[in-house]
């Protein structure tokens, strides 16, 4: 899935992509970009085995890895189809599925001091969800050695989760 080489001193805008609204939104952001000043975008989703690495490192299996990397190209595709209906992006694109939690994985894609590392805005989570699992984002921004850019939010997204706490406080209230 790489489309074209690029020199190692050549910056690139590196893109988590997860398949969420959220993501979409990051990698169309860096493709615009792209565009306009002639950089590869490489498009990376990270993924873990089922069970994440603690429960493989207890019982491994290797069919079950080669099944989460199938699962992840897949969803990679299915990303990309939905970002670009299909069509060529006009830029260089570079995918890439890599193995690893995504925040530690994200910044050692984005290694090169040219690099910007692009990363859609993720859910309003509460107080005790950031305590006990930081934001992938607050991750790269404390960690990354390349600028990190944060695309809000598209307005379909904060319209589905308005959506979604008026009909769970319609549900309270009805006592469902």
């Amino acid at each position: 899935m790489a489309d074209g080489d690029v020199s190692a001193d050549e910056g690139r805008m590196v893109v988590g992509v997860s398949g969420s609204l959220g993501s979409l939104a990051a990698l169309h952001h860096a493709v615009a970009e792209a565009r306009r000043t002639g950089v590869e975008v490489l498009a990376v989703l990270c993924w873990t085995p089922p069970g994440d690495e603690y429960g493989y490192r207890r019982t491994p299996c290797p069919p079950v890895v080669d099944a989460g990397r199938a699962a992840a190209v897949a969803r990679l595709r299915q990303a990309l189809d939905e970002a670009f209906a299909g069509r060529y992006a006009g830029v260089r694109l570079r995918c890439q599925t890599v193995r690893g939690e995504t925040a530690h994985t994200l910044v050692r894609c984005a290694d090169r001091p040219d690099d910007v590392l692009v990363l859609g805005a993720g859910r309003e989570r509460g107080r005790l969800s950031r305590l006990i699992r930081p934001s992938i984002t607050a991750y790269c921004v404390q960690r990354a050695t390349c600028p990190v850019l944060t695309v809000p939010r598209p307005p379909l997204r904060r319209d589905l989760e308005a959506l979604e706490r008026g009909h769970g406080l319609r549900d309270l209230v009805a006592g469902n």
